[in-house]
This record gives C-alpha cells, structure tokens and sequence, in this order.
C-alpha cells in the first residue's frame, strides 16, 4: 500500500511533541484526494479527537443543501486520518470499511465543522464517533465510522 508522496505523517515519537494544531496543518492540502476536492481542512488532530471544516459551497445537492455525500466523505476522513494517528504508518495504515450518518439538519451556506472522537481502539479495528455542526454549532449529522487496521510492506 503507497501512502501520499505529500503525507507528513508523524513517527509515533513525534506524535507526543506536536499541538492539536500543528499536526493538523501538517496533513492538509494533499493534491488529487476527495478531501482537497471537497475542501477538507483539518483544524486540530489528535489520537482520541479530530476536528475539521469543509464549506458547504461546492458540496451542494442539487436542491441546494449541503450533499449528504459530502458530510459522510468528511466523516471517513477523520476517522481514518484518526486511525493512521493510533498506528504506526510504516507498518500499518487505517481504512474506512463502513461510514453511517443520520442527517438531521439541512445547511445551505457558510461550513460545517466536525468533531470525530474515538469510541472504540482495537487491534484490528478502530470505531469514531463523528458530529457535523453548522456555524451556528447546531447538529446537521450524526455519524459513525469504522476502520479496519491493514498491515503493508511500507
């Protein structure tokens, strides 16, 4: 499995020296993934809790709400991002292997900003708990998603 040329992930001894906040800024803007396409940024990770936004413009329905689609895209990001963060990436990396949401609140305008807490840490497989809040701070979605863990040659 080749990771992103442009992934900066950190050793798991860095990962103790580094803010919320810098780790995030180290692992956006990753050219030709879905979450530069819909544009994901990442504010804050750590192994327990990641937060991000993503404007609604560009990621509309065509009645003019945010797409569905996209707060489940924004979800699976965190949780894997989340997943990488809990392993050691030379070895191992995280995938999304099942992202379910309930909507409940439409957004039109502005960005949505989303908070993703760890609710299970297993060996193989990492569970995360995603909320999806409009500007105002009000629930749209509620997700979760799993991530299997995968072994690779890196």
């Amino acid at each position: 499995m080749t990771l992103h040329p442009d992934l900066q992930m950190p050793t798991p001894g860095e990962l103790d020296t580094l803010t919320p906040e810098d780790l995030a800024a180290r692992m956006n803007g990753l050219s030709g993934t879905l979450g530069e396409r819909l544009g994901i940024q990442l504010l804050t990770a750590a192994r327990e809790r990641l937060t991000a936004r993503m404007p609604v413009e560009g990621n509309r329905q065509p009645a003019g709400r945010l797409h569905g689609g996209a707060s489940l895209a924004l979800a699976e990001e965190l949780a894997s991002v989340g997943t990488w963060l809990n392993l050691d990436v030379r070895r191992q990396v995280g995938v999304g292997v099942d992202v379910s949401g309930t909507h409940v609140r439409g957004v039109s305008e502005g960005f949505v900003t989303a908070e993703a807490t760890l609710a299970y840490r297993g060996r193989t497989v990492m569970v995360w708990t995603v909320e999806v809040r409009d500007e105002r701070g009000r629930t749209t979605t509620l997700a979760r998603c799993t991530c299997n863990v995968v072994t690779h040659g890196g």
